[in-house]
């Protein structure tokens, strides 16, 4: 206690290589829950986020938005992608995925590539690709009958022989 104080002993710094590379975090996950809980308002997050309450307003969300089975969602979604099993309403723009769950009920407009809608999910309303060009308009197109019994001479001049599709003159595979 009274006595000389001892110094501690240097020692040697630990060496690193060059080629450590440091890892990126985790991707956090917000999750939002509760049975009472209502939200309102314009939300931004830039990660992922897990809804089990009632949202309602707009959502910009740089992940993936997972609205679980006793989340309601009623709002506008900008969002990467969405894992819907619970219910959402309103209109959503997802530039990745969307996957509806056999429990999800969804009631709107979605914008996005990839729609998946498991057995027993519910969809009601309009789904649109998000990088579709507005001016290729794919309406039906209706021919005359000059046009289609133009088309249809035109596709019996192609028609193969049997023959011919198989390689043998027999008919055999």
């Amino acid at each position: 206690m009274f006595g000389p104080k001892q110094r501690p002993t240097k020692q040697p710094a630990e060496k690193t290589t060059a080629t450590e590379v440091p890892t990126a975090p985790p991707a956090t996950l917000l999750e939002i829950f509760g049975d009472t809980a209502k939200m309102e308002g314009k939300f931004e997050i830039a990660d992922s986020i897990r809804v089990e309450c009632e949202v309602c307003g707009e959502l910009r969300v740089g992940g993936k938005l997972v609205i679980a089975e006793k989340g309601v969602v009623k709002a506008n979604v900008e969002t990467v992608d969405a894992v819907i099993q619970g219910h959402y309403d309103g209109t959503m723009i997802a530039t990745g995925n969307v996957q509806i769950a056999a429990t999800g009920r969804v009631s709107g407009n979605i914008k996005t590539d990839s729609l998946v809608i498991t057995k027993g999910g519910s969809f009601k309303g309009t789904v649109a690709k998000v990088n579709e060009d507005p001016a290729a308009n794919h309406q039906p197109r209706y021919l005359t009958e000059d046009e289609l019994a133009e088309q249809m001479t035109r596709d019996n001049s192609q028609v193969l022989e049997p023959a011919a599709v198989y390689g043998k003159s027999d008919g055999s595979l």
